[in-house]
């Protein structure tokens, strides 16, 4: 519990051919023997993460990918799942040989340029070229317009240079994630934070966005008051003011409304986690399509940890539950778990993800660009059981674009 989790890790991944050195250079980096080294291409078979410090810039995990160049059945699987990888990763290391590019190293440059992924291209087995590469190989490579750094993994030459070009470009062309709270606190500021424990809940601790807004809130110098859901009103009263704002887990919507005023902004950790992981306002948007499922329409439920399910687990049970007591009409709703994804979106008429408290922003805003480009709506957890519930427009008033977006997407499908 002391770790910093993965989701608010910088991820860098490691792409290229097989045997290119892309695990020996994962283990230079980490100084840890992370993925196996071995002269056989294709060892590695999936992605291999390993969580570590790189000062400055703090907690990162390094991804080891397939081969580009995998081959057979099984093979041109692992290669779909590495630029899976691609899509979402903060910073791509494309690894090729310093004795001369192939087309698969081409072509994972050019996807990176493609899906705007800040990459770094390593000319790795310098020995092999005669301690470096040739002006032919270099004039190639910087063909490529990426940053340049030639290595060799197994002597660690280079790897200090590659450092200090991962640091620069995470410094300068990576987005950290929002604050969860979304800079609503001020210093002085009292907030409510509503946590119930329930079955779902970690025996002994809170779960992470509730622990993530506490240490936002006092690092922005707030007062925090955490109470469970039969104790909002109680709480509120015995304030001298009135809080900033009540922050509540989305479940316990129905309860922590009924006691917090309409004067008191009111908003929830799920909803707050689509303004820090994703984008509020097109998540607002893609809720409207909610209110208008028809019969036999088909419902993702996309999560993005694999957690074992609850016995009233919210993503399999509750949700689909609520979306028949709203909707009254027969629903498919089917259930995406863990970092794969469905290439084709278009059966569904509404995606509904989870906060993303496992994953980077980027990789939140990977799934809105795909279910966009498909024209498939896309909303989250919190923001769909409000709308379900009845309380969506006043949670989003802490969020005017957001609610605009909301409004206007209902009208349009009305």
């Amino acid at each position: 519990m002391l770790d910093t989790p993965k989701g608010l890790r910088i991820h860098i991944g490691l792409f290229g051919r097989r045997n290119a050195g892309k695990s020996s250079l994962a283990n230079a980096l980490t100084h840890q023997h992370i993925s196996i080294v071995s002269d056989v291409p294709g060892t590695t078979t999936d992605p291999v993460e390993k969580a570590c410090e790189l000062a400055p810039i703090g907690p990162v995990v390094f991804i080891d990918t397939a081969g580009i160049d995998d081959v057979g059945e099984l093979g041109r699987a692992r290669v779909e799942r590495s630029k899976t990888v691609l899509e979402w990763v903060d910073l791509a290391l494309i690894v090729a040989s310093a004795q001369g590019l192939e087309n698969n190293d081409r072509e994972i440059a050019a996807d990176a340029k493609h899906l705007g992924t800040p990459a770094i291209l390593v000319l790795n087995k310098a020995d092999l070229a005669g301690g470096a590469p040739s002006a032919e190989v270099l004039s190639d490579a910087e063909s490529l317009w990426l940053p340049i750094v030639i290595t060799d993994a197994r002597t660690e030459r280079g790897v200090d240079a590659l450092r200090t070009a991962i640091i620069k470009i995470v410094q300068d062309d990576t987005e950290p994630d929002r604050p969860i709270a979304g800079d609503l606190a001020h210093a002085g500021d009292t907030v409510v934070l509503v946590t119930p424990i329930d079955s779902g809940a970690p025996k002994g601790r809170l779960i992470l966005p509730q622990v993530q807004a506490i240490r936002e809130l006092l690092d922005a110098h707030a007062k925090v008051v955490v109470v469970q859901q039969d104790r909002v009103a109680e709480a509120i009263n015995e304030l001298k003011v009135n809080p900033a704002f009540v922050m509540t887990d989305s479940q316990a919507i129905d309860d922590v409304a009924a006691q917090t005023p309409d004067n008191i902004p009111l908003t929830t950790f799920s909803l707050q986690m689509a303004y820090a992981k994703s984008d509020l306002i097109e998540l607002a948007r893609g809720a409207a399509a909610l209110s208008h499922l028809k019969d036999g329409d088909k419902v993702l439920i996309c999560e993005t940890c694999s957690h074992h399910p609850q016995k009233d687990d919210i993503g399999r049970l509750k949700i689909p539950r609520w979306l028949r007591e709203k909707t009254k009409v027969n629903l498919t709703i089917d259930v995406a778990v863990g970092k794969d994804f469905p290439d084709d979106l278009r059966p569904y008429k509404v995606l509904i993800q989870c906060g993303g408290c496992v994953v980077t922003r980027r990789h939140m805003l990977m799934r809105l660009r795909r279910a966009k480009a498909q024209g498939v709506p896309m909303t989250n957890y919190g923001i769909a059981i409000c709308c379900l519930r009845g309380y969506l427009e006043r949670v989003l008033s802490c969020h005017p674009e957001a609610l605009s977006a909301y409004r206007q997407a209902l009208a349009k499908e009305a």
